[in-house]
């Protein structure tokens, strides 16, 4: 790999595509991992992991990989936009959990993904690609979806007229289905999307918005699926949303700008 491609650079901005290769798989990762997944010379990278390992930011495993670190994971805790939305969602979602019985998952927009900020779990709930910190493609979760319906006009053009990855398989993968998708989820309130993998789940989420009717966030309850009760879920998330949305009403949540993020390309491979 030629180095001098990268030389021109920030440093930063190398050292986060470095921290941007870890995905939700959560398994060690190698210096020749980390150099093909960021694109770097290994060269580079290891001055990089060098750095980062001593600041917290990555650990070196005993079997020589490298994972995140806890001191990347104590300064995002610290950002306001999920914390504080997460501090006020939490009720909201244990009364949701305890009714269902299954995943509950709060995700944010982050650019063109949705990121999922909470997630609550049961013993035995259907096993997901979803964790706290996972990332996907606004087309390609009900969350995202719910996200995107609901978006500015700018974000919704720039998903349109971006790669639409087949990821699950079942959602749309061209511009006028997913137009007309969206349309759907405005129309009804929630997103409904189903995936075969790792096991058949379904997810329905729904829009979560500030006192100027705002989307900030998508609330959504994952169950197992063929046989899921959609019309149940539907109305359980919807008044689940309805309830959080009064209280946000009442009181703002902290930690949004006034207005959303410029949306962006996606940092790293989702999940």
């Amino acid at each position: 790999m030629d180095e001098t491609k990268t030389i021109g650079e920030p440093v930063l901005e190398r050292a986060f595509r470095v921290l941007r290769t870890f995905g939700a798989e959560q398994r060690p990762l190698s210096l020749t991992s980390l150099s093909a997944r960021s694109g770097l010379p290994k060269s580079t990278v290891l001055r990089l992991t060098r750095t980062l390992v001593r600041l917290g930011a990555l650990e070196r495993c005993a079997e020589g990989g490298y994972t995140i670190g806890l001191g990347l994971w104590e300064l995002a805790t610290l950002a306001p936009r999920a914390e504080g939305l997460r501090a006020r969602a939490l009720p909201f979602m244990r009364d949701l959990h305890v009714s269902t019985g299954q995943h509950v998952v709060l995700s944010v927009l982050d650019g063109v993904e949705a990121v999922i900020t909470e997630m609550m779990s049961a013993p035995g709930a259907v096993r997901t690609r979803h964790r706290v910190g996972s990332r996907f493609p606004l087309h390609a979760t009900a969350q995202g979806q719910s996200l995107l319906a609901n978006g500015p006009v700018v974000l919704q053009e720039q998903v349109l007229a971006g790669e639409l990855v087949p990821v699950p398989e079942n959602v749309p993968t061209c511009p006028q289905r997913l137009r007309a998708r969206l349309a759907s989820v405005r129309n009804q309130g929630v997103a409904v999307v189903s995936c075969a993998v790792p096991e058949a789940h379904t997810a329905v989420a729904a829009p979560v918005v500030d006192q100027g009717g705002r989307a900030i966030a998508s609330l959504a309850v994952v169950v197992r699926s063929p046989g899921c009760n959609v019309p149940a879920l539907r109305a359980a998330v919807m008044a689940t949303c309805n309830a959080m949305n009064q209280s946000i009403r009442s009181t703002p949540v902290r930690g949004f700008p006034d207005d959303p993020p410029a949306p962006r390309a996606s940092g790293r491979p989702c999940g």
